[in-house]
């Protein structure tokens, strides 16, 4: 039962749901992702984003079902709470929270790394700072200003995509597929490229804002979720036409080194912006989301029970959403990049690992229903640990650390 105060008013509909998705999806990781995923795995690039595409697709129908069913904030800690056990519902927020915040962090770094790479930590914190006070004044807000951020990215990538494929020196010879990486490469370049698809868990977190949820939210993570596959193959497709899998391995940004090399320099500078502004809207839906999976974590006391406040006037979990952003700002202030965004995959594929054996346990599920999450899981797992060794070894030993606090402080008293 939720506690007497701690509700939260139901305002999004389905435009505003899919918005929220697809500012976390349609973000940075359009930007960094595909470098070092080609770096990975060559000429299998292409079938290393189908590979990630299908088990979002899993994940996202596993979502979609778990949340029309129970319509609470928290996502997946929700549903692995009420369908495999209170541990594995503890699992599954842990390595949200934890991951996401880590994402965070990374979003964070991205922003300071375009906009000012000699202060890329002060601008990260900066940015940190202002989104979590944007998120404070209330979710109708947050989604609002999402969607001028993703109409933004929009037309940055398809002036991308334009220049790059009306180029002269667009060769479809560069688009051969290919396991120049081997299938491990492929794989790793799934798992990375996984990482730019998982905003659509922003919207199963949402659940408790949404109006009509049992029909806003299945509508809403395919929907976004499509867009976003159709974006991110149409700017894979032109980028690798300009610059081959090894030139596209070998970018720092590549998206920027793409219309250089199409013969468009002067659209260099706009696709920098464009990628700071990509990553202040994922940045803006990420902390949004993990506030909110805090505060159901915090309503059934596996987190400080203060952090189940809802502001009584802005009707946001407002001690929630402080938590996360000082958590991002340190992290934001000392870590480095890379290292935050091999973790958060790790910690995101493990919490839709949970989701995916949630929506396997559904009493209607017949066995046909069950292929979806049973790939999902086993996609899942596989990509888990085809990620690098460093990411791996992080990712099991802070699930480990959650774990024996788990354990050393037992089951909370009944809700």
């Amino acid at each position: 039962m939720t506690p007497a105060g701690s509700e939260l008013r139901r305002t999004l509909g389905v435009g505003d749901a899919v918005v929220v998705g697809l500012g976390s999806m349609i973000g940075a990781g359009i930007f960094a992702a595909l470098a070092p995923a080609a770096h990975a795995a060559g000429s299998g690039l292409l079938i290393a984003l189908a590979v990630a595409a299908v088990v979002a697709y899993c994940n996202a129908t596993s979502s979609a079902r778990l949340a029309a069913r129970c319509p609470a904030s928290g996502g997946t800690y929700v549903y692995g709470r009420e369908r495999l056990g209170e541990f594995w519902g503890y699992l599954a927020g842990w390595s949200f929270v934890v991951g996401k915040t880590a994402s965070c962090a990374a979003m964070a770094l991205t922003v300071g790394a375009y906009v000012w790479p000699g202060q890329a930590h002060a601008v990260a914190v900066a940015a940190v700072v202002a989104l979590t006070a944007v998120n404070y004044g209330g979710v109708r807000k947050s989604a609002w200003l999402t969607r001028v951020i993703v109409a933004v990215v929009l037309a940055v990538l398809a002036s991308v995509v334009v220049a790059c494929l009306a180029s002269g020196r667009s060769d479809a010879g560069r688009l051969d597929v290919g396991f120049s990486g081997g299938a491990g490469g492929v794989l790793q370049a799934a798992g990375l490229l996984f990482f730019a698809f998982a905003g659509y868990a922003r919207i199963a977190t949402l659940g408790e804002e949404v109006r009509d949820p049992a029909r806003t939210i299945p509508r809403a993570i395919p929907l976004a979720l499509g867009i976003t596959l159709a974006v991110y193959g149409c700017v894979a497709l032109a980028v690798l036409s300009v610059l081959g899998p090894t030139g596209l391995g070998g970018a720092t940004a590549p998206l920027a080194d793409a219309v250089r090399a199409a013969g468009v320099p002067g659209l260099a500078p706009v696709v920098r912006a464009g990628a700071a502004v990509a990553a202040l809207g994922s940045l803006l839906a990420l902390i949004l989301g993990v506030s909110r999976t805090t505060l159901a974590m915090a309503r059934d006391r596996h987190l400080p029970g203060a952090l189940a406040a809802v502001h009584p006037r802005y009707q946001v979990p407002h001690r929630a959403e402080l938590a996360v952003g000082a958590a991002v700002a340190v992290l934001a202030a000392t870590v480095d990049v890379r290292g935050a965004i091999g973790f958060s995959s790790f910690g995101v594929l493990v919490y839709y690992a949970v989701a995916n054996a949630s929506a396997w346990t559904l009493e209607s599920a017949r066995t046909a229903a069950r292929v979806v999450p049973a790939v999902g899981l086993a996609g899942c797992t596989v990509l888990a640990f085809s990620l690098p060794v460093v990411s791996v070894i992080a990712g099991v030993g802070v699930l480990a650390v959650g774990m024996v606090a788990y354990a050393v402080r037992g089951r909370p008293a009944a809700r």
